[in-house]
């Protein structure tokens, strides 16, 4: 039932702020800012959130962390009903602001309590079935914000008071249900220091741990930032991709986001089983091709049909990505439980410098160089990504291989 009402919140929340999400950057548009200004609006939540996340894990460490998850439900539910409220482009970007605080508070919270009940053989799939209930309902919120700006003639105050309404559903589903364990006898494997960590040492791992002892902390920070940006680069500015770049309606975007939902719907829990059972680093080398793909077809099928394509195949990556991603920080996060949230916290801060600095960089490419530009550096990216990612995920078997193979040629000169 824990596990139920955390991915209860997911599902309730991105309903809430999906609604915001597409209609933002369109509002931004309406209000005046130029590409590079929604671009730096999207990011800015990102950019808050990035340096408060290690603080804030510590304090859900200290303090609790169902106690941190409530107060940041709340913290964006008041962020929704401020939107509906803001009329100048300052305050929008002082909303936005607002937003990364709640972030910061939510997410070291929420991926920990997800690691804590999902359990080590399926935390994965926990994951998976979290992100998908965020993504389906991210899709449908979207696709229901294109037809309400269309059948009300863009209203938006109307689609964020909406949108506050249904951020206030959560906190009754994890106030009720979600529990926290907070076991003062943690195995001695488990202790140590998030310092420790951060500089590396190297402690036997947990059962069944792909990582050769203690992993390092910082490799996996840097994983999060190449992933995130990848993802992020497209998917604040897609509204703006489909209704500037291919000519699409705000009606015909929406409904992109609900096509695009059946994959995901089915895609989400099938990598989370494959990450649990196959293979990890299969499951991320989905995320890349789907990423390189969908760039390809952005940028040569400018059409509903193409755009509808590209979106299913760069959601599918995000579907991907997810569980793989959660089960790497509930790995390296179980080295020292009595600080997961804040260690979740120094990972997640990775992701946010990637989504933060991803959206302004994509739309700086896009308005200097063209669509060409962008579409040719995220592909490059999405194939950095993936050879970062052989490199910091080796097994130890894979690791004792290639130390043998450097020792040869050194035990045949002494010969």
């Amino acid at each position: 039932m824990p596990l139920m009402a955390i991915i209860a919140e997911g599902l309730l929340s991105r309903l809430s702020f999906g609604l915001i999400n597409f209609s933002l950057p369109l509002y931004a548009r309406h209000l005046g800012l130029s590409l590079t200004e929604v671009g730096v609006l999207a990011a800015l939540s990102s950019a808050v959130a990035l340096g408060l996340k290690p603080l804030v894990g510590w304090a859900a460490d200290r303090f609790g962390l169902k106690l941190m998850y409530l107060v940041a439900i709340s913290a964006r539910s008041l962020v929704s009903l401020a939107f509906g409220f803001a009329v100048t482009p300052w305050e929008l970007f002082a909303i936005r602001g607002a937003h990364g605080i709640s972030r910061s508070l939510r997410d070291p919270s929420a991926n920990a309590l997800l690691a804590e009940h999902g359990g080590e053989k399926s935390v994965a799939s926990a994951f998976a079935w979290y992100q998908t209930a965020k993504t389906v309902a991210g899709s449908l919120s979207r696709a229901l914000a294109g037809i309400l700006l269309t059948i009300t003639a863009a209203n938006y105050t109307l689609v964020f008071l909406i949108a506050f309404g249904l951020s206030m559903l959560p906190l009754l589903a994890v106030a009720r249900y979600v529990k926290e364990h907070r076991d003062p006898t943690v195995p001695r494997e488990h202790r140590g220091s998030s310092s420790a960590l951060l500089a590396g040492g190297q402690n036997a791992g947990p059962s069944g741990s792909a990582m050769p002892g203690r992993p390092r902390v910082l490799p996996f920070v840097g994983l999060g930032f190449l992933m995130a940006g990848t993802a992020e680069m497209l998917n604040s500015l897609f509204p703006v991709l489909a209704t500037e770049y291919a000519g699409l309606s705000s009606a015909q975007a929406g409904v992109i986001y609900a096509v695009s939902t059946l994959g995901i719907i089915f895609s989400g829990p099938i990598f989370g089983w494959l990450s649990d059972t196959v293979s990890r680093r299969l499951v991320l080398a989905v995320r890349a091709v789907a990423n390189t793909g969908s760039s390809i077809l952005y940028l040569l099928f400018p059409t509903f049909a193409g755009i509808a394509i590209a979106k299913a195949a760069d959601d599918m990556g995000r579907a991907a990505f997810r569980p793989a991603w959660g089960s790497l920080m509930a790995e390296v996060s179980s080295f020292d439980k009595r600080n997961r949230a804040r260690t979740m916290g120094w990972m997640s801060m990775g992701e946010d410098a990637g989504a933060a600095l991803a959206p302004i960089l994509a739309a700086f490419l896009w308005g200097t160089w063209g669509i060409a530009a962008l579409m040719g550096l995220r592909v490059v990216l999405a194939a950095a990504t993936e050879l970062y990612v052989l490199l910091i995920t080796r097994s130890p078997a894979e690791q004792r291989v290639e130390r043998r193979a450097d020792m040869l040629p050194a035990r045949r000169a002494g010969r």
